[in-house]
């Protein structure tokens, strides 16, 4: 499914994107790049951690900064100019086990060493659900990750280093969300993906059932004032739409009706200045291409002012990551 797209001229900063390298797919700058080159103004991109490229040399509490360093070094390629002028992966979200505790201090400070003035989050999955039809975090997270003791003493040290923390978790986990946000109300935390909401599994053909309390806790969510959210990850299969089974892939007015609910839902609770939309590459791409994507969401804008426009599909990115653009 291909498309003309919609306001080309729109400036976006993309803030949530992955790179990996796994045995059944590659996503790299080559592939980024060429999602880019379909034709919206992307002119920054996020990475986000994604279980890629740990060091095989580090010792175990530093592994995950093998992450860091190399999307370090795709930035340094981007920043070279030789591909373009798009600042991929200007700021870099990274994986640490809060959960050592305290002592998770030391990698903090190594994963700013190694990104290189980039570095700006931490994500701790903890996505959970007692259901074997529902996969976990790559994280292999316990249930009630975010409240343990341990995962709290380590959460206190993100803002000693002045980093955010990026929740991913599904709908049924927001609420611990709320409780983290409450305890540490300085630290700013990024609501990945609308909040998780799930149908599949035990959830599937519960829609409305799961929507009213999805946005229920959304909206309590949003009372707190360090809380953001990211407008994307509607496209995974754990929603259930099965877009991905699909011979030929959905429209984006199609996509864009299918995730309005959801979107509007969050505008209304956050409001355009603490939302972002996102394109959680490659990962949505199971249910369509990146420009196809950047239109649905852009349709999904269509009621908003110019003003709201520019913060939703860029600047709002670039003030919670503190992007040098």
């Amino acid at each position: 499914m291909t498309e003309e797209v919609l306001e080309p001229d729109l400036p976006i900063c993309d803030p949530h994107h992955h790179l990996w390298d796994f045995p059944n797919g590659r996503y790299l700058l080559p592939e980024l790049l060429a999602d880019i080159g379909q034709g919206h103004r992307v002119e920054s991109t996020v990475f986000v951690e994604c279980g890629a490229f740990y060091s095989a040399v580090k010792p175990e509490p530093f592994r995950f900064v093998g992450e860091t360093e190399f999307v370090a070094g795709v930035a340094a390629m981007s920043e070279s100019g030789r591909y373009g002028p798009v600042r991929a992966c200007a700021g870099i979200v990274g994986r640490a086990d809060l959960a050592q505790g305290a002592s998770v201090d030391e990698v903090l400070a190594e994963h700013v060493r190694a990104g290189g003035g980039r570095f700006r989050g931490i994500r701790h999955a903890g996505a959970w659900d007692a259901s074997p039809e529902i996969r976990v975090s790559h994280t292999e997270p316990p249930p009630g990750l975010y409240g343990l003791p341990a995962f709290r003493e380590g959460f206190a040290k993100l803002a000693e280093h002045g980093l955010s923390f990026e929740a991913w978790q599904y709908h049924t986990q927001i609420g611990d969300v709320a409780a983290l946000a409450d305890a540490f109300p300085e630290t700013p935390i990024m609501l990945d993906h609308v909040g998780g909401p799930l149908g599949i599994g035990p959830y599937a053909g519960r829609r409305d059932e799961v929507f009213a309390a999805w946005a229920a806790d959304i909206a309590d969510l949003a009372r707190r004032p360090n809380v953001w959210v990211k407008l994307g990850g509607l496209g995974m299969a754990t929603l259930g739409f099965g877009f991905q089974r699909r011979d030929v892939l959905p429209s984006s007015a199609e996509l864009a009706d299918a995730w309005r609910p959801y979107v509007e839902t969050c505008l209304e609770a956050f409001g355009a200045g603490r939302g972002m939309f996102e394109s959680n590459f490659p990962v949505d791409s199971v249910s369509c291409g990146y420009g196809v994507l950047w239109n649905a969401l852009k349709r999904l804008a269509a009621g908003c002012s110019a003003d709201e426009k520019a913060q939703l599909f860029r600047d709002n990115a670039v003030r919670f990551y503190r992007l040098d653009i």
